[in-house]
């Protein structure tokens, strides 16, 4: 941490909201998008980080730091997910479901990337494909996939988050891929190795 960090950190922990806001704001992304893909879709990942992210308020003022602050509110954000997931026994949303809101149902539609309207299905049915298999895998291996491949955290990183080896990280990572792999083959449009 940053000496600045560490003054936000000890203001927090004494109840100044700004501080906190301040302390929070590098890693309210990171807290989404791990959210994001353990959850499935936008609206459930937006409410886990939210849950995360008051759970992270409440509890700051106990953090120690046994370990990185970051590590501390990854692990909190991950713990959050897997609370979510056990209420609501998630169920698989598809990209392409159209939305229901008050004025009727809209469409999902994706950012214009310059790609041409077969391009932009191509990469939808991928996408989807990808969650759907990344939402097959068994708990402890996908929030090792989700953590390396997708967020590029280092191994230790993700040791310190799960509180396990990096012998474990790494098993749980070569397995996870290895699942992924076989689910992603069983849809003969896509090849794992294409993908990834």
């Amino acid at each position: 941490m940053t000496d600045t960090e560490k003054i936000f950190l000890k203001k927090s922990q004494e109840g100044d909201i700004a501080s906190f806001e301040q302390l929070i704001a590098r890693h309210q992304q990171k807290v989404y998008n791990i959210a994001y893909r353990m959850m499935g879709n936008e609206e459930d990942a937006k409410d886990a980080a939210q849950e995360a992210l008051i759970k992270i308020y409440k509890s700051v003022s106990k953090f120690r730091g046994d370990s990185g602050f970051s590590t501390w509110v990854y692990r909190i954000a991950i713990n959050a997910c897997k609370d979510e997931l056990r209420k609501k026994k998630h169920n698989i949303i598809s990209l392409d479901k159209e939305i229901e809101t008050e004025e009727g149902s809209i469409k999902n539609e994706l950012a214009d990337q310059g790609l041409k309207p077969d391009e932009l299905v191509e990469q939808a049915e991928l996408n989807e494909t990808i969650q759907e298999a990344i939402n097959q895998l068994p708990e402890q291996n996908r929030i090792a996939i989700i953590l390396r491949d997708i967020q590029g955290f280092s191994y230790e990183d993700i040791s310190s988050t799960l509180e396990c080896p990096v012998g474990t990280v790494k098993s749980r990572i070569n397995r996870g891929r290895k699942l992924l792999k076989d689910c992603l083959k069983q849809n003969p449009r896509w090849s794992y190795e294409g993908i990834v």
